[in-house]
């Protein structure tokens, strides 16, 4: 496994995704019970923006200036939003930035970290030695989390149902071999049956509408008691990027989290636009009973 994220740090796609997992972890604190938090493709938890210029092997264009970096003083988002991008400042403040551009950046992990209650209990897997070695460091040593170097698809099998009878999975894998796509619809499978009352957040790419309506319609015939699927889309089918949009498939979403993230995605998609044609949908693949 070749793959890096710390050039992509901070990119749309990971203010998207990261956006609306903060709303699904609140939206799961609103009842004073805890719960299990399982991020299956953990990465090394925290980036620093000032060498995400460089990659493994040569000098890449970081990509968080057109992501965070045009919101970062910004205060017209709405409320979800402006409360996500205070998480940010306050996580880069702790880190020592005393600069007013942003420098360090959370994955998913650290800012679930930041959110967390005694009473929540996180495993982190990534299965990258290098990667799981810098997680560690980050912030897996503190109490309530979980470190594992180990394949996060095996981890549902593991893991679930939680003692807690109460679990958010986030599969966010880097979608580099062909069959990945097949591999997350196994692992909801999986994970639908040990504990089919999860809520289950999976990021995807939009590279090719075809291979993402595929997986959508494997995940409706799976039968799942909800899912909504939330797309951002930068730029239109004409333009040259090579990820032009992302989006995040949620099972069993918690109440009201669809008029949250159309909220923030109808921001979002005008914020971070780099060519025409982009745009925001917030729609039901399987609507709630």
């Amino acid at each position: 496994m070749n793959y890096r994220h710390h050039f992509h740090a901070g990119n749309f796609a990971d203010v998207m995704k990261h956006a609306l997992l903060t709303e699904l972890v609140r939206a799961l604190q609103k009842k004073a019970k805890g719960f299990l938090y399982l991020d299956t493709h953990a990465g090394r938890g925290s980036y620093d923006l000032d060498v995400a210029a460089r990659g493994d092997t040569r000098e890449r264009k970081p990509e968080w200036p057109d992501g965070v970096g045009r919101l970062w003083q910004r205060a017209d988002a709405p409320a979800a939003l402006a409360g996500f991008l205070a998480l940010l400042r306050e996580f880069d403040g702790r880190e020592g930035n005393l600069t007013a551009l942003p420098r360090f950046y959370p994955g998913s992990p650290r800012l679930v970290q930041a959110l967390a209650r005694p009473v929540d209990r996180q495993v982190w897997c990534e299965m990258h030695p290098a990667e799981c070695g810098a997680l560690r460091a980050a912030g897996g040593r503190h109490s309530g989390v979980e470190v594992r170097e180990t394949d996060g698809y095996g981890a549902l099998r593991a893991l679930l149902p939680p003692p807690e009878r109460r679990a958010l999975v986030l599969l966010d894998p880097p979608y580099e071999a062909p069959e990945e796509f097949a591999r997350v619809v196994a692992a909801l499978a999986e994970g639908g049956r040990r504990f089919p009352s999860g809520v289950y957040a999976v990021w995807y790419p939009l590279t090719g509408r075809a291979r993402v309506d595929e997986f959508l319609a494997a995940v409706l015939a799976q039968r799942p008691p909800s899912a909504l699927a939330a797309e951002v889309e930068i730029a239109g089918e004409a333009s040259s990027l090579k990820l032009r949009g992302c989006g995040l498939l949620v099972i069993n979403p918690p109440w009201q989290f669809a008029e949250t993230a159309r909220a923030i995605l109808s921001y979002l998609a005008e914020a971070l636009a780099q060519a025409p044609g982009g745009g925001a949908r917030v729609e039901w693949v399987v609507p709630p009973a």
